[in-house]
C-alpha cells in the first residue's frame, strides 16, 4: 500500500542546559518516513545516555524494517517494543547499564493523521490556531495524582516526587505505550519535548513563543531552548518541531 507523506517543515535541537555536565537525552527522526522521537534517560554514571540513543536510534530502525506498515498503531507498537527490549536487554547484560531506562515519545505523521506513542513523562504539544493542546498524559507519579485529584497541579509543581515516573522503555522485558491519533491540518504544528523543557517554561509560554507563524520552525526551536536555559536550564532540553505545510 502507498502512503502519502505529508509535505513538513522540521527542525531539532538538544542542549545540555546549564546545570548537568552531559546531556541525557536524545533525538532521532526520519522526515521521509514522517517519523519523530525523542527520549530522556535514567541512570548511573553514562547509563542514561545509552539508554536514550539506544532506543531513539533502535525506534528509527525498527520503524524502516517493519513489514506490517499498513497499521500506524501496530508499527508504532512494534517500533517501540523493540527500542523497550534493546534497553532491557543491554541493562541486564551490561553490569554498568544495569537499571537503565528511558522516556520515549513519537510520531508518525501520515496520510492526513499523526499518531502519538508515548511512555514516561516526554511530551507531544499540538499548536494549532494560535491555542497549545497537550496530546500526552505524563506517565509520572504526580500526574496520576493530579489525574485521580489527590492532588492540584500546583501542588504537583511543587511536589518532591514530580521526577517519578511509572513507565519507562528498558526497566522491564515489555511495556505498553499509549497512542493516539490527530487528524491533520494545514498550518499545525507538533512539539516533542523532553522535561527539560516543560518543567522551566509552561504551556502559555510556548504557545507564546510559537505563536509568530512568520518564524520558521528552526528559529521557534532555538527559541525554546534559549527561554528555558534563561529560566535555570536545570535540566537537559530537546525539543523537535513539525510543521504541516500549508
Amino acid at each position: 500500500m502507498l502512503h502519502k507523506l505529508d509535505v513538513m517543515e522540521v527542525a531539532a535541537l538538544t542542549d545540555v542546559g546549564r546545570v548537568r555536565s552531559a546531556n541525557e537525552d536524545a533525538y532521532g527522526l526520519s522526515a521521509d518516513a514522517g517519523f519523530f522521537v525523542v527520549c530522556d534517560g535514567m541512570g548511573g554514571a553514562a547509563a542514561g545516555e545509552v539508554a536514550s540513543n539506544t532506543a531513539a536510534t533502535t525506534a528509527i530502525e525498527a520503524l524502516r524494517n517493519t513489514s506490517n506498515q499498513d497499521d500506524p498503531r501496530q508499527l508504532l507498537e512494534e517500533t517501540i517494543a523493540a527500542a523497550n527490549l534493546l534497553v532491557f536487554t543491554r541493562s541486564e547484560r551490561e553490569p554498568a547499564l544495569n537499571g537503565m531506562g528511558t522516556t520515549l515519545v513519537a510520531l508518525l505523521v501520515r496520510d492526513g493523521r499523526s499518531y502519538v506513542a508515548h511512555v514516561g513523562d516526554s511530551r507531544c504539544y499540538l499548536f494549532r490556531e494560535g491555542k497549545l493542546e497537550r496530546q500526552t498524559q505524563d506517565h509520572s507519579l504526580v500526574d496520576e495524582q493530579v489525574r485521580l485529584g489527590q492532588m492540584t497541579p500546583a501542588e504537583a509543581e511543587q511536589s518532591p516526587f514530580r521526577n517519578v515516573i511509572t513507565r519507562a522503555i528498558g526497566t522491564r522485558s515489555t511495556v505498553v505505550a499509549d497512542i493516539g491519533e490527530v487528524v491533520t491540518q494545514p498550518g499545525d504544528i507538533f512539539l516533542l519535548c523532553s522535561d527539560g523543557l516543560t518543567k522551566e517554561l509552561s504551556d502559555q509560554r510556548i504557545a507564546e513563543l510559537l505563536y509568530d507563524d512568520q518564524t520558521d520552525v528552526q528559529e521557534h526551536c532555538s527559541r525554546l531552548i534559549r527561554e528555558a536555559n534563561a529560566a535555570g536550564g536545570h535540566d537537559n532540553i530537546t525539543c523537535i518541531l513539525v510543521k504541516i505545510a500549508s
